[in-house]
């Protein structure tokens, strides 16, 4: 039933046009493309989540980049924040291939899924609280499908503070008040006798990466916590 549901979401969130701005932003650059992709073909609609319906863990990033996800229509794939997100999830062993260039190379994930909060790339990489908000639908559906979910990873403050969000709307119970995000801060939700724990991570764009506020061992040791949740 998860993969069901899930499949649906996919076509709805492919099919989205709530935000027209952001509709004619991301078919603007698909048209007039990256020099260095201008032989390629742009995906340019909304890039819906993917991974195992049978996930325990869940990511959750800002919005597709606009000749990342918005070429490729996958998560994190052909930019610079997928060419370090997936290595680490290789290394942990939610990956069965550490290079995300395009859709058909091959790329699985075993108890992983990938969404973010916002489906369409933004220009700037900056969306508004409105566009948010519009999307936010998305992503409770796709936390309620995935009913084996333990832990969730917020990239980013955005993506943390959707994840939040997302569980509260859920049904689950989490406490914040004295919380802050941090790279590693941990809350727990609470939800009957289920209890999922988010995990705050920096996002792993160039921005960050390049200037070395997160390095690979500190992302490394954001999965080595997700495996001793899930054990």
């Amino acid at each position: 039933m998860s993969a069901k549901t899930l499949n649906a979401i996919h076509s709805e969130v492919v099919a989205c046009t709530k935000c027209r701005e952001l509709r004619r932003y991301c078919a603007q650059v698909a048209t007039e493309k990256k020099r260095a992709y201008r032989d390629l073909a742009y995906w340019g609609k909304p890039v819906p989540g993917f991974g195992d319906p049978c996930a325990r863990v869940l990511l959750v990033g800002l919005a597709p980049g606009a000749h990342g996800s918005n070429r490729t229509g996958r998560p994190f794939t052909g930019d610079a924040s997928g060419d370090f997100l997936y290595p680490a999830l290789h290394r942990a062993g939610f990956a069965n291939q550490a290079s995300a260039l395009h859709v058909d190379d091959g790329l699985q994930l075993n108890d992983c899924f990938i969404t973010a909060a916002l489906r369409c790339a933004p220009p700037q990489n900056k969306p508004t609280p409105t566009q948010l908000r519009k999307c936010f639908p998305y992503l409770v559906r796709e936390f309620d499908a995935l009913d084996r979910l333990r832990v969730v990873i917020g990239l980013g403050a955005i993506g943390t503070k959707a994840a939040i969000e997302a569980l509260r709307a859920s049904g689950y119970t989490i406490e914040t008040k004295d919380w802050k995000f941090g790279h590693g801060a941990e809350v727990t939700a609470t939800k009957g006798k289920r209890t999922v724990t988010l995990i705050a991570s920096f996002h792993p764009s160039r921005q960050n990466t390049n200037t070395g506020k997160l390095t690979r061992p500190m992302f490394d040791a954001i999965f080595t916590r997700v495996r001793k949740l899930l054990n």
